[in-house]
């Protein structure tokens, strides 16, 4: 039997979309689970060029276009940050599922009502990153809830990069590394370690001024954080973000236990394989990243197969919530210089099934090609 084909909308065609979710949607559409792909933007030509790249899509005029579409079952958020709330409750409220990219608001106020419509509404919110659904973090977070390294006590986290210069509201309020881009360390930190109970963190702003789109701009949020959170499992880690960070090596998570220590190699969002050490072995072995046709995309393919199939999605909004107020308790700490308790929490992660992951979410080079 065929299985179903559904319809999708994305908005928000700039390069998230063009170089990242739309080959995805391509070997989507290749594999017979996406019929088309409706795009909007708020620059016309931006969807319309889009739209002429790849076929099954066609852009549209408006949001209302895709609200009212009863054959759109699932929207696709890909816009800027301050946006992603107000965006996310719309198509809610229009019976949609929806997938927005990080962080899920950018006011906690904003994230509980997405909490809460699609619950009300019965629908999936996927929310980004996609961190969990790497065979890697899998790989990762089934020996650590193996107790093959004890019990976690400390664990770090790092991600950044010298900062975009398109885009002048990754620079506003709203904006800055730490909903850019540590919120995969927060991510993959809380879904290892469960949830955080307390966060103090020092922050700063170490260029007043850049150079955004040929422009120069006001930087108005700091772009340097060092978080410390406190697990409520008893676990200490820490996150190292900042739009200035040049270079790095090593791996990106560490997790240290009693008897031992696993990390992993390359960045959360796009794993390189893991590093383990075993008090007993007395050696670093090295695991094979299983990730390597994983794309980051992936919460696409999984809200996709969800509905197809009607599964529960893995990963939660409630944990996208969690995230949300540590990086935003974590901007307080900084401002007050006074440790932040955490008020909401999420059921814990269990690994996946080994077999729950398969070669249905990867993307190989050719699926590319042929699809596009």
């Amino acid at each position: 039997m065929k299985s179903k084909s559904i319809a999708i909308a994305i908005v928000g065609c700039g390069s998230v979309a063009e170089n990242a979710y739309m080959p995805l949607a391509m070997n989507l559409i290749a594999k017979g689970k996406l019929s088309s792909v409706a795009l909007y933007d708020k620059n016309a030509e931006r969807s319309e060029r889009l739209a002429s790249k790849f076929r099954g899509t066609y852009a549209v005029g408006s949001l209302t276009d895709i609200a009212q579409n009863d054959e759109i079952e699932a929207v696709v958020i890909l816009t800027s940050m301050n946006s992603h709330g107000e965006l996310s409750a719309l198509f809610l409220e229009a019976g949609k599922h929806v997938l927005v990219e990080k962080p899920m608001a950018t006011k906690l106020e904003d994230a509980k009502n997405l909490v809460e419509l699609a619950k009300a509404k019965s629908r999936f919110l996927i929310c980004a990153p996609h961190v969990l659904l790497s065979p890697d973090f899998q790989n990762m977070h089934r020996r650590i809830s193996d107790n093959q390294i004890g019990k976690p006590l400390l664990a770090r986290a790092r991600y950044g990069w010298d900062g975009p210069d398109w885009g002048k509201w990754f620079y506003g309020p709203g904006g800055g590394p730490l909903f850019d881009l540590g919120v995969y360390n927060v991510t993959s930190l809380t879904a290892l370690l469960g949830p955080a109970r307390k966060v103090s963190c020092m922050s700063t702003l170490t260029r007043p001024e850049r150079v955004v789109e040929g422009d120069l701009i006001k930087v108005e949020t700091d772009d340097t954080f060092q978080i410390t959170i406190e697990h409520a499992g008893g676990a200490l880690s820490t996150v190292t973000t900042a739009f200035g960070i040049q270079k790095y090596r090593g791996a990106a998570i560490e997790v240290y236990g009693l008897s031992g220590t696993i990390q992993m190699l390359g960045d959360d969002w796009a794993p390189d394989g893991l590093e383990l050490w075993l008090n007993e072995q007395g050696s670093w072995q090295y695991l094979e990243s299983q990730s390597r046709y994983w794309p980051w995309t992936d919460g696409l393919a999984h809200l996709v197969d969800c509905i197809v199939t009607g599964s529960t999605p893995y990963t939660t909004p409630e944990h996208a919530y969690h995230v949300l107020e540590v990086m935003l308790k974590s901007m307080t700490a900084s401002s007050l210089g006074v440790t932040q308790n955490i008020d909401s929490s999420f059921a814990p992660y269990s690994p996946l099934p080994l077999s729950a992951k398969g070669a249905s979410h990867r993307i190989h080079d050719r699926d590319h090609e042929d699809a596009q």
